[in-house]
């Protein structure tokens, strides 16, 4: 098995406008496919991230509040998968409930290290 991340970006448009019984499930449905995914092993962890942040540059001498990105482009949270392949891994992020709020997943293979 290998190692994905799943980079959840935007989405938060929409989801805003939604009432909290709304809103909760949707949330609902999040909590539903990430259980699945750890029943099946595939989940190996994952957070959403707070808005708040901070963008370093040159060396670190350079910092910023941030991100500033596009609403859409923001990286709003993400999960650590194991897939077979990335077929696999593209077929899991298909189910992501982010999709019902114009969000998009990027899917990246995790390039083991040799330490």
């Amino acid at each position: 098995m290998n190692e994905f991340l799943l980079l959840f970006r935007g989405g938060d448009g929409r989801a805003v406008q939604q009432s909290p019984d709304e809103m909760q499930a949707h949330m609902q449905k999040w909590g539903a496919w990430m259980h699945g995914l750890g029943e099946q092993g595939k989940l190996l962890g994952g957070q959403p991230l707070k808005n708040e942040g901070k963008v370093l540059e040159k060396g670190g001498e350079v910092i910023t509040d941030g991100p500033f990105a596009e609403g859409k482009e923001i990286v709003g949270g993400y999960l650590l998968i194991k897939a077979e392949n990335f077929n696999e891994a593209v077929e899991i992020s298909k189910a992501c409930p982010i999709f019902e709020f114009d969000g998009t997943v990027e899917v990246r293979e995790i390039q083991p290290m040799d330490l």
